[in-house]
């Protein structure tokens, strides 16, 4: 089950479950629109590899035991180890490789 994590592993701001400016990773890592773009350059700093956009879970059970009220988005807040100067420098060495090349 997709973990749909609170916020901005870069920025900390808040990420609701509806964002539609949420992105991850193929390891679910969780970064605002506006950190991938101009700080990461669409390289995740933790794998390398490239995001897309957060699929948004839906809040009505149109199906038995599918939605939010069954499946709700985590609590707990995500932040990256990694200083921004890291993030700069990381990005910068792998952007010029497509995602699919890394």
């Amino acid at each position: 089950m997709l973990e749909l994590r609170p916020n901005c592993e870069c920025c900390d701001n808040d990420l609701p479950v509806d964002a539609t400016d949420a992105m991850i990773c193929s390891y679910e890592c969780t970064f605002c629109r506006d950190c991938v773009d101009m700080i990461l350059h669409n390289v995740c700093p933790n794998c390398g590899g490239g995001f897309s956009p957060r699929p948004i879970r839906p809040s009505v059970a149109r199906r038995e035991g599918v939605s939010l009220s069954f499946h709700p988005a985590s609590e707990r807040r995500v932040h990256t180890s990694f200083s921004r100067e890291a993030l700069i420098a990381f990005s910068e060495r792998v952007k010029g490789t497509p995602p699919s090349e890394r």
